[in-house]
């Protein structure tokens, strides 16, 4: 995605500080700072208001102007009468911040006031080329990821990368355990599920509910394939619709023949999991926490004709670079990226959805995560046409229900990506504050450079540890059953404020009991 724009409407003889204030107030609200902005834009007759000129020489952006009929023709979300009357748009900052954002631009923060100055930030996304840009919708303010308020986020620290072992596979981890065993039956706090809280939206639900009057029906997968395919540049036979990610690592494990599995570890557990269920011998790539689990695409087998990658990976929350992943690529190997969390990461930067220059290039995708689907089960996979064809036919006939298919079309739409958008660039405000909050105990270790909608840390004895949060009332996911992890880690869902001071509180309760 492209930088961010910021619309600006102000009165004449406005400061620059003014402006810069409430400019400065909007970015935190999206989670952003002042190098995410590319320009500032407004109408033509403040174009040389000294005020708006001088924020936008701070900033070190163009300053961009529109006139009152090109800004009067964008369809603005939150319209008021005055700006109309005396300007021509319903609003000056949504309507020239929605223009300078170019194709496919959605508010990031609608408009926002102070005495003098009116602003908005905008983005732009890709959407479905025939969709509507006036039915962008924005996340409400107390949803998503996290809730509460904001702050700047913490940005992720680099670590050297070092070389890595390659292990057979045989170990005690169990590979059969998730995140959902930590809270299943029992009424606790849950930072063990990586799923967005308040989900699905209202809007995802009414459309899943709508769809039970089609049950009599088979599922017809092409609408929601081809929505898919638009979503990511693609053609439609680059796309398969699958029963979740879970699905498709089995698909994967059971149609592909390959001899040389590697699955980099720590990750999840599924995709290893698939594989010896098939019958194949896999070896593994750890990723140590002395390189901050960062992945040195030498250290993976010359030999290996199927390497398996998260981006961000589970549980470590590291985002790889897209090319230290693309540089895994090889004629004759498949490259299968688990990309589940993608959207949870802002502007989905280092993904290779999309890729269609990569050799041997298999991108997974989930939706049980950002929508709260985990029940419904949809994701779908972005191969070249001869892998989709061939896993698909390891696929049962109608592999995905109606329900789910509608659930996938309706998470494409430019709306929803905007909210996706939205909740990304606020997970990272919350997620910064619980990394401050760990930095205080001297006992734990976190992995700083998390970019993902969880955080991995070390305690010793974090085993005896969990047991104590339990106790007190939450659930966290332990880490010994990633291979490269032992007893001494634990995973831990960002959430709200609220929630998330009052897990530091019981973890400074379990820390003092544990002696």
């Amino acid at each position: 995605m492209n930088g961010a724009t910021v619309g600006i409407g102000a009165r004449t003889g406005v400061s620059v500080d003014e402006v810069l204030a409430l400019v400065a107030a909007a970015l935190r609200e999206a989670g952003l700072t002042g190098p995410d902005v590319v320009a500032l834009a407004t109408l033509e007759a403040r174009a040389a208001e000294p005020g708006i000129v001088g924020a936008a020489q701070r900033l070190g952006v163009p300053l961009r102007a529109y006139g009152p009929e090109e800004l009067a023709a964008v369809p603005v979300p939150h319209p008021s009468r005055a700006p109309l009357a005396a300007t021509g748009t319903a609003s000056v900052a949504e309507a020239a911040a929605l223009l300078a954002a170019g194709t496919g631009a959605v508010l990031l923060v609608p408009k926002r006031k102070s005495a003098r100055v009116t602003c908005a930030i905008a983005r732009s996304v890709r959407f479905r080329p025939n969709e509507d840009a006036a039915a962008a919708r924005l996340l409400p303010q107390g949803q998503g990821y996290i809730a509460g308020q904001t702050e700047p986020r913490t940005p992720p620290t680099h670590h050297p990368t070092a070389a890595m072992d390659t292990h057979a596979h045989s170990d005690v981890h169990d590979l059969r355990h998730h995140g959902d065993a930590e809270v299943r039956d029992e009424k606790l706090i849950d930072l063990a599920v990586n799923v967005r809280t308040h989900t699905p939206p209202e809007w995802l639900r009414a459309r899943i509910a709508d769809s039970l009057t089609g049950l009599a029906q088979y599922p017809d997968g092409r609408v929601a394939r081809a929505a898919v395919a638009e979503r990511h540049d693609l053609p439609p036979g680059r796309v398969l619709l699958t029963a979740g990610a879970a699905e498709a690592f089995v698909l994967l494990a059971r149609a592909l023949p390959v001899r040389r599995p590697v699955v980099v570890h720590p990750q999840f557990t599924e995709p290893e999991a698939a594989l010896r269920d098939a019958g194949h011998e896999v070896r593994r790539v750890l990723l140590r926490e002395e390189d901050g689990f960062r992945l040195d695409p030498a250290a993976v087998p010359e030999d290996a004709d199927l390497v398996v990658i998260g981006n961000p990976t589970n549980p470590t929350s590291v985002l790889h670079p897209a090319a230290a992943i693309a540089a895994l690529a090889r004629p004759g190997r498949t490259l299968v990226v688990d990309e589940a969390f993608m959207d949870a990461v802002p502007g989905e930067r280092e993904s290779l959805a999309g890729r269609t220059d990569t050799p041997g290039l298999v991108v997974l995708r989930s939706l049980t995560k950002t929508w709260g689907l985990a029940g419904l089960r949809i994701g779908y996979v972005l191969a070249h046409p001869e892998t989709i064809a061939l896993l698909q036919r390891s696929q049962p006939l109608w592999p995905v229900s109606t329900p789910a298919l509608v659930a996938a079309e309706a998470c494409m739409s430019r709306a929803a990506l905007a909210e996706a958008e939205f909740a990304a660039h606020r997970i990272g405000v919350e997620r910064a504050h619980l990394l401050a909050g760990l930095a205080e105990f001297d006992e734990v270790r976190a992995v700083a450079a998390a970019e993902g909608p969880f955080v991995l840390i070390r305690i010793e004895r974090a085993d005896a540890v969990r047991e104590r949060l339990r106790a007190l009332g939450f659930a966290a996911r332990r880490g010994d059953t990633f291979p490269g992890l032992d007893r001494n880690w634990l995973r831990l869902a960002v959430r709200d404020r609220v929630t998330t001071n009052r897990f530091l509180q019981a973890l400074d309760q379990a820390l003092l009991i544990e002696g």
